[in-house]
């Protein structure tokens, strides 16, 4: 009698018709488990409310969308400022023809970040390009791609902004074509 583990190739006469090899029982359970486990960790399984699991998602989309590279001091000299995330570059990127834009603050501080938008507010300035005034986001801002998101991840990431503790920290500009920029800036050039 065979082992129900027993995994042996054995040689098929050709003119024979051979069953697969056996595998053992277990052989898809595992991996079947591990998926199963994976998801229960993703999701939490009410080991969180849900607004603490939707900042969280918020704070996973935030940070797999490079968020901090624009909007964080310090990150495009290499060294990000961990105590002020999302707190808004002291760099600049120029656009030839529209003038110089800084990744602004995005905490909740009400005098320099968003502190007075409402979370739908900053939905619609992430899936629109347009501000709560009516203006557009500068060029550089890429909310054609975060227009995809869905409902539920658009408002996730604005919990997480909102959910960020407030710095104060204004940035320069914006720029006009013609003014003259007072920080570092980084300059689009066309081939």
């Amino acid at each position: 009698m065979t082992d129900a583990f027993d995994q042996t190739i054995h040689p098929i006469d050709e003119t024979e018709t051979a069953a697969p090899p056996r595998r053992a029982r277990w052989s898809i359970a595992l991996p079947i488990g591990a998926l199963a486990a994976a998801v229960a960790g993703t999701i939490g399984l009410g080991t969180t409310s849900a607004g603490e699991s939707r900042v969280a998602r918020g704070a996973y989309l935030t940070t797999i969308s490079g968020c901090g590279d624009c909007h964080t001091p310090g990150d495009f000299y290499g060294k990000p400022d961990e105590t002020k995330p999302l707190s808004g570059s002291e760099v600049g990127f120029e656009i030839p023809g529209l003038g110089v834009f800084h990744g602004p603050n995005l905490t909740p501080d009400r005098e320099t970040g968003l502190g007075r938008w409402s979370e739908a507010e900053i939905v619609t300035a992430i899936r629109t390009g347009i501000r709560p005034d009516g203006r557009e986001l500068a060029p550089i801002m890429p909310w054609r791609n975060f227009a995809r998101l869905s409902d539920e991840d658009a408002r996730a990431v604005a919990a997480y902004l909102k959910s960020l503790p407030p710095i104060g920290h204004r940035v320069p500009g914006p720029f006009g074509p013609q003014d003259r920029p007072t920080s570092f800036v980084m300059k689009i050039v066309a081939p």
